[in-house]
């Protein structure tokens, strides 16, 4: 599985708030993927827009529930395609298949076309230890595995690399002049990869959708280079999860309308490619073998459990990061595993564990942006509450609080049980407070309790008098009133 760093959230979040650069690219860059969806929904029409998310949502809600069959209709479709459906219960099982047929058919250089899937398995460090190239062709992908660094966003991996970044990247890493034009940077990445693409013995491939009804994969680009990963080598492996089933091609009519205005904005994806099993006799091009790897790592059990199944409704468009105020700010790498942002805080603690990744869940404002953009209206807040439950109060091996979290909850739990030292605690804390306090507000406290707090924002001085002193005085004076 790929390397976990999702318990140093609130580090990687500080780092990336400290980064003026990144703070500039986030501004620029994921703004504008919101204005365009805005403009595409705008366009399409809002009425017809609603209809087809909620018919999206009814076809995914149908899938899931009938999940066994489908599954099983897509196995037969593939086999009679001439193609074979492997089934891995987690992601070690799913980067040994991947392994294990490289080896079995001798491959030295595999493509591949953006899968995140295969990040979930660490795949390119797993097919380097067995001495198989693997080369990313997106090419933020390609940017991204260039610098060593994990992809940034779902839709644009390198969206935090400015043109100076890559000019230098690519001048290392390729040997390539120092480039000020992005359409130059481009043609030196499309020059490396044609050779990768023509050299190659396998391509690996994620899936936006698989097609019950046909067996059919389809993929979604905007570059071109699935269609080379799916047509150039001999071997084709596809990597997905269980959830991209949909039944028929009349349902995916529904869902390529959604993606890409939800994504980028477009009316339709460059290139649209669909392969149904191997090559044919009269095929010009096409693999030779065809394999679908269905991966469950951690899906059943968002499958099965009915606060957190809506999670599986995702398309990766990519729309909640765009609209997130969090995700805004600390971008994808804060996150600390494949899948940053809202969707991200929700698949995250299915996949490594409510423990490891109890800090993602409060990631968010909860002000339900995330929700009205999702083109399945997927209830993300309902689903981050639900896991914000679970960490403070699950079961042992989900909850997970610092001891000092427990020691603060249970002062408070005492204070607020007990009038009188709630009095008498709220006395000596004004007291110990006036003298740093300015208007009324204390901007910093080195306490280690109240300092995280104090950080940001600013803690108010209790005020002279409790409500309920307040009350009783009001209620002697109207009694007095009355008695005059």
């Amino acid at each position: 599985m790929a390397h976990v760093q999702t318990q140093r959230f609130q580090e990687r979040s500080r780092q990336a708030l400290q980064d003026q650069r990144l703070q500039r690219s986030l501004s620029s860059v994921v703004g504008r993927f919101h204005q365009w969806r805005s403009a595409a929904v705008q366009e399409f029409g809002p009425a017809q827009w609603e209809e087809l998310r909620t018919r999206a949502r009814e076809i995914k809600r149908h899938t899931l529930d009938n999940l066994d069959y489908y599954l099983e209709l897509l196995s037969q479709r593939i086999a009679q395609a001439g193609g074979h459906v492997l089934f891995a219960a987690d992601a070690q099982e799913a980067a040994g298949m991947v392994v294990e047929l490289a080896r079995s058919h001798g491959v030295k250089l595999a493509v591949k076309s953006k899968s995140m899937v295969s990040e979930e398995m660490d795949l390119n460090r797993l097919l380097a230890q067995a001495g198989v190239e693997a080369v990313e062709t997106d090419l933020g992908e390609f940017i991204v595995q260039l610098a060593g660094e994990s992809p940034f966003h779902i839709i644009a991996p390198a969206m935090h690399k400015s043109r100076e970044e890559v000019a230098e990247l690519f001048h290392r890493k390729l040997g390539a002049p120092r480039l000020d034009d992005i359409p130059a940077l481009a043609a030196v990445a499309r020059h490396a990869l044609r050779d990768k693409f023509m050299r190659a013995d396998m391509g690996i491939t994620g899936a936006n959708f698989l097609i019950a009804e046909t067996g059919t994969l389809v993929l979604v680009t905007n570059e071109g280079n699935g269609r080379f990963c799916t047509s150039t080598p001999r071997i084709h492996v596809a990597i997905a999860g269980m959830e991209k089933l949909l039944p028929s091609m009349e349902d995916l009519g529904v869902f390529l309308r959604l993606l890409p205005r939800s994504a980028t904005g477009q009316r339709m994806s460059s290139y649209m490619t669909f392969v149904t099993g191997p090559r044919r006799q009269d095929d010009e091009d096409g693999p030779e073998e065809f394999y679908v790897i269905l991966v469950d790592n951690g899906r059943m059990g968002l499958l099965h459990d009915p606060e957190m199944r809506e999670a599986l409704y995702c398309i990766r468009c990519g729309a909640c990061l765009n609209i997130c105020p969090i995700y805004r700010k600390v971008g994808g790498h804060a996150y600390g595993h494949v899948y940053p942002g809202p969707i991200g805080s929700v698949v995250t603690p299915a996949l490594v564990g409510v423990a490891k990744a109890k800090d993602l869940p409060s990631a968010s404002t909860l002000c339900g942006a995330c929700r009205e953009v999702c083109p399945i209206k997927i209830d993300i807040p309902h689903m981050l509450l639900n896991l914000r439950h679970r960490a403070a109060e699950g079961p042992p091996n989900e909850r997970k609080r610092s001891r000092m979290e427990r020691i603060a909850i249970l002062l408070f739990c005492l204070l607020m049980t007990r009038p009188r030292l709630l009095g008498a605690a709220r006395t000596a804390g004004r007291w110990l407070m006036l003298p740093l306090a300015r208007n009324g507000r204390v901007g910093k406290l080195p306490l280690p309790i109240l300092s995280r707090w104090t950080r940001r924002r600013d803690l108010p001085v209790p005020a002279p008098k409790t409500f309920h002193q307040m009350w009783k005085e009001r209620l002697s004076h109207e009694v007095s009133s009355d008695g005059q």
